[in-house]
């Protein structure tokens, strides 16, 4: 039977080249961005949503109606991107907190929580989510994104341990990337090196990977797309 899998933040970059990479090797795709333009032209799926993942209720009623009308879900894949940084610890780190918390915490919780039931009834359930590697590594200029995705990262170490302790199949993992990159950042900075950045399209390859993978492998776990610090 065809997996399905679930992509929030599927409008961005990263998002585009998941939904591309697991369409191609015969997954179910439903997207879901909250800006409609930007999924139009970022995915072809067919099975696309425009949903705040902000709002609670409304990842819920997104995702049940993936599973209602499929049978199923086998992942979920959450690429919801945000960036904010500065000169060092200041009031502005505050600001740039208010920004990246609702992006990267909170949407991650509302899209966990809907999904959990879900994948752990899976055979092979799939949570991921991509952190930094300066989440282990905080800086005075990176505090409210450090701090942002560790606190990601938490969430979804406790999802796996639910997934455990209940005894199931299913898998929460973290991807570690120091920074992605496209296409289009190349084109738009052509001298720029991107040392230690990750493609997005090896992103992508890594997350259709994981169900080749078995869950002892990854749930739970850190997969270092990057050098370790």
């Amino acid at each position: 039977m065809t997996r399905v899998v679930a992509v929030a933040g599927a409008g961005g970059p990263a998002g585009q080249a998941a939904v591309r990479r697991l369409a191609a090797a015969g997954f179910t795709v439903a997207a879901a961005d909250a800006d409609p333009v930007r999924l139009d032209q970022a995915t072809t799926a067919t099975d696309r949503a425009v949903v705040d993942l902000l709002d609670a209720a409304a990842t819920r009623e997104w995702v049940d109606d993936v599973v209602a009308r499929h049978g199923r879900l086998d992942g979920m894949v959450h690429l919801v991107g945000g960036w904010r940084g500065g000169k060092g610890l200041t009031a502005e780190a505050l600001d740039h907190w208010a920004v990246l918390e609702p992006l990267l915490v909170r949407t991650l919780q509302h899209t966990s929580l809907a999904a959990q039931d879900a994948l752990a009834a899976a055979p092979a359930g799939r949570f991921v989510v991509v952190s930094a590697a300066g989440a282990g590594a905080p800086t005075a200029g990176n505090a409210a994104y450090a701090a942002a995705k560790a606190a990601a990262e938490a969430w979804t170490l406790a999802l796996g341990h639910a997934f455990a302790k209940a005894g199931t199949t299913a898998a929460a993992t973290i991807v570690v990337v120091k920074a992605l990159v496209d296409e289009a950042m190349r084109a738009a900075r052509p001298d720029a090196a991107f040392a230690g950045f990750t493609d997005v399209d090896e992103l992508a390859a890594t997350i259709a990977g994981l169900w080749d993978r078995p869950t002892a492998e990854l749930n739970g776990e850190r997969l270092w797309l990057t050098p370790r610090p």
